[in-house]
């Protein structure tokens, strides 16, 4: 598709370049979820170069502008999710299982994950995870998660596709009566202490001890 710096071209280009490519990606057909931005955004970069992405477009009622760019990653998601094209699990992430293949735990996490208010009050497990080489006696990185569902499939979950290459070690688990909030409540407290690893490639690490979660959760649950 011939390059032309228009409204017009950034929604043909995300419609009918960008969509159809990540419908043949191995990712997507997999089945397992995935971070639909992970795998778009570098797309968008294998077709338009940084300049041409940061031509910047006037806004049709009003005197703002957006670049090329911000244009193209508003429509992707926009047309993934009114063309149906995959099944939005929240947060970003997206599947290409049928509705039949997608468990009651899986919605219900998506339901969480996505802050429906309706799912405040379901049952599930906190839970703890790391990878052996990184465990120690004391403070390591810890990831700290949630689920309505088993445990040990959940950690499987999150670490698939990604780049590791050992098998994660679940530390722990305790059930939580409202398990959204509860997961809330003990990221909140480890945030409070300047415990989160904000350079992990993830969400949701944590610099801390499997003592230290024990002690939040009694408190939190109480």
């Amino acid at each position: 598709m011939e390059f032309e710096p228009t409204r017009s071209f950034t929604y043909r280009f995300s419609r009918y370049v960008i969509l159809p490519e990540l419908q043949q990606l191995p990712e997507t057909q997999s089945g397992d979820r995935f971070l639909l931005r992970e795998l778009a955004w570098p797309l968008i970069d294998k077709h338009l170069t940084q300049e041409q992405q940061s031509i910047r477009l006037k806004k049709a009622n009003s005197d703002g502008e957006d670049t090329i760019g911000q244009c193209i990653r508003f429509y992707i998601p926009f047309l993934v999710k009114n063309l149906n094209a995959f099944i939005s699990l929240g947060k970003g992430y997206f599947c290409a299982q049928t509705d039949e293949d997608i468990s009651d735990e899986d919605l219900n996490d998506a339901a969480i994950e996505d802050g429906d208010e309706g799912a405040n009050d379901l049952k599930g497990y906190i839970y703890a995870f790391s990878f052996p080489s990184i465990v120690k006696n004391g403070v390591f990185p810890i990831k700290i998660g949630k689920t309505t569902g088993d445990v040990n499939s959940r950690v499987l979950d999150q670490c698939k596709g990604s780049a590791i290459f050992e098998q994660p070690v679940v530390l722990g688990s305790w059930p939580a009566p409202r398990v959204g909030p509860t997961e809330l409540a003990i990221h909140n407290i480890l945030k409070a202490r300047g415990l989160r690893k904000d350079d992990a490639p993830g969400r949701e690490w944590f610099n801390t001890t499997i003592s230290d979660i024990q002690t939040i959760i009694d408190f939190v649950v109480e």
